[in-house]
């Protein structure tokens, strides 16, 4: 395997430039599609890369449940510093497997939270909930279920007619774009590798221009959606989840929002030349994507030709 069971641990660093790029000068629709793929694969083809290396790394424990025949010198061999980052492997793999894990228990947590707190409600697909503290948030379907839109009178005191209307458009649009997938993939994705935070932040901001952008054409001004969300900002509580989307969240890149909703619509949602400067950037992370994808291969494929011959599968 060589030195490319390694490459996918750090090819994340090449998707860098494209996540803080593509908040600014792709479509946000581009960009969520775009930035949420190469997290996912990134994120995929390290976790295969740690769970390679913690074979070996398991092997050569006692009492490990594997053949004998993996824990050979000539399966040892074929890894580079078997003995070092085949154990640390193991410990890596165990961390980003809780983490994963614990994000994915928070997000079944809120969804039961909110499932309780709808009990009783008519079945429709805005619920208003009798609650002062302002929130607004997309309760995503599950099991042919519709999502639903969730919304406290606390919110809605805050808004006037046209404002309520444009809060309603950005939600249905996270209904309609299934922006939780992008959210869960991208959280699922930093969590098996850290190097991929900056992938995940700049999801969580691009889903919500693109639920902006939806709003704006929608009710046919910007800069009422802007003053929506801008009012909405300033009562907001945090996001019960991180793959959960709100209208808007206390701080964060909300002025930054307001700011290119206030100026001109976002360019057609096509991939920039090559000779710009983002274009060299999407390109770039494309290939890093790719040739993580293609050592995680070769690797898996290597090491499952190695464990073949040191003992039947």
């Amino acid at each position: 395997m060589g030195v490319f069971v390694f490459l996918p641990l750090v090819l994340p660093l090449t998707a860098w430039p494209v996540a803080r790029l593509a908040e600014y000068r792709l479509h946000p629709h581009l960009a969520t599609l775009l930035l949420s793929a190469a997290a996912a694969v990134l994120g995929l083809c390290s976790t295969l890369c740690l769970a390679l290396l913690a074979i070996v790394g398991t092997a050569q424990l006692p009492g490990n449940p594997l053949p004998d025949g993996w824990a050979d010198r000539e399966v040892r061999a074929a890894v580079p510093h078997d003995a070092v980052v085949g154990k640390a492997a193991v410990c890596a793999l165990a961390l980003a497997g809780a983490a994963c894990a614990a994000l994915l228990l928070r997000h079944r947590r809120v969804r039961r939270r909110a499932a309780r707190a709808l009990r009783g409600l008519p079945a429709t697909q805005v619920a208003v909930l009798p609650d002062e503290v302002a929130y607004a948030h997309t309760l995503p379907g599950r099991g042919g279920r519709p999502g639903r839109i969730l919304v406290s009178t606390g919110m809605l005191g805050c808004l006037d007619s046209p404002e309520r209307r444009a809060l309603f458009a950005h939600e249905r649009a996270h209904l309609t774009g299934r922006h939780d997938r992008h959210l869960l993939l991208a959280g699922l994705a930093a969590r098996a590798n850290p190097f991929l935070r900056p992938l995940r932040t700049a999801v969580a901001y691009t889903v919500e221009r693109w639920a902006d952008e939806e709003a704006a054409r929608a009710v046919g001004s910007r800069r009422i959606t802007a003053r929506a969300i801008a009012k909405a900002a300033l009562v907001s509580r945090p996001d019960p989840a991180p793959t959960l989307a709100a209208f808007a969240a206390p701080g964060g890149p909300v002025p930054r929002r307001v700011a290119a909703l206030l100026g001109p619509a976002p360019a057609a949602r096509t991939l920039p030349p090559m000779c710009t400067g983002v274009g060299v950037a999407v390109w770039t992370a494309a290939a890093g994507t790719t040739l993580s994808a293609m050592s995680s291969a070769n690797s898996a494929v290597t090491m499952f030709l190695i464990l073949k011959a040191a003992a039947p599968l």
